[in-house]
């Protein structure tokens, strides 16, 4: 006898050490209703890039992801080249950084900022 699952995919994802990151720049700030706003403007070496910001208010078309209280906002002109993609938090010899894992790049420039699809 076999089993049928099904499971709701996720189309976008905030990682916990993102939403931790999130969650203490929204404390030093002491404004709660911050939220993290990723998108994706045209330019950078490779067609694409990605912008980070704060926003406060949520667009009525906006996708709201959230993780351990955490926000992330994406407009649908974004959305689009973000499915399926991992938003996280790197500390490393680069600096510090939220960075997109996006599976729908198929190149990227040496930094990670800039992709085509």
């Amino acid at each position: 006898m076999s089993v049928v699952q099904s499971q709701e995919p996720t189309l976008l994802f905030l990682t916990e050490q993102a939403a931790q990151k999130v969650q203490s720049l929204i404390v030093e700030e002491g404004n709660t209703a911050l939220k993290l706003r990723v998108f994706v403007t045209g330019g950078g070496c490779s067609g694409f890039q990605y912008g980070f910001s704060f926003d406060e208010s949520i667009a009525e078309d906006d996708t709201v992801v959230v993780n351990n209280g955490a926000s992330l906002l994406v407009d649908p002109l974004s959305y689009q080249y973000l499915i399926g993609a991992k938003i996280d938090y790197q500390e490393g010899l680069e600096g510090s950084r939220f960075v997109v894992n996006n599976p729908m790049a198929t190149t990227t420039c040496g930094c990670g900022a800039s992709f085509s699809v």
